[in-house]
């Protein structure tokens, strides 16, 4: 099985053999910017350059420029229109999520609230740490998975990276 996971710079740097390894087995790698910080209260200048260190960053590890970005919080700003254009990343949201950043998540709420909006084509977020969610959240995440991709296989979903589902750049 793979997924595509979108990295904060600040943290690949943290574990850049980490982001080799999930590259190597074939993972897609893409950028969630640099610092988790709201678009909206950041100017055109701090955006460009928040999402150009992320990228260089993730491009330098993995030996491929990134193409994907996913905004903190789901929410662009012009300026980060503006900067994904420029960079050449597409910008990316969900259309399911399992809530799994909250502390009060488990694996069934997590389960239960991303199966309840899956549909063919849609995108899951999830969170596969807690550099920015309640600490010990990452396991609810991970005890939901399992069970999230049964339910897809009974639905007949298929799962993998954004790219074996025509997201961004073929």
């Amino acid at each position: 099985m793979h997924a595509t996971f979108f990295l904060l710079g600040s943290q690949a740097v943290r574990a850049p053999g980490l982001v080799r390894e999930m590259a190597a087995a074939g993972h897609e790698i893409a950028v969630h910017g640099w610092l988790h910080r709201p678009l909206l209260l950041r100017g055109p200048r701090a955006t460009h350059d928040d999402l150009a260190r992320a990228r260089d960053t993730v491009g330098d590890l993995t030996g491929r420029p990134p193409h994907l970005f996913r905004p903190p919080y789901g929410v662009m700003s012009t300026a980060a229109h503006l900067a994904a254009r420029r960079l050449e990343l597409t910008p990316v949201l969900w259309t399911a999520w399992g809530e799994d950043w909250r502390a009060r998540a488990t694996p069934e709420s997590v389960h239960r609230t991303v199966t309840a909006d899956l549909r063919g084509g849609g995108t899951v977020l999830l969170h596969d740490s807690d550099c920015t969610s309640a600490p010990g959240s990452w396991r609810a995440t991970l005890g939901a998975v399992p069970r999230i991709l049964d339910t897809c296989a009974a639905r007949g979903l298929s799962v993998g990276p954004l790219r074996e589902h025509a997201v961004g750049p073929l």
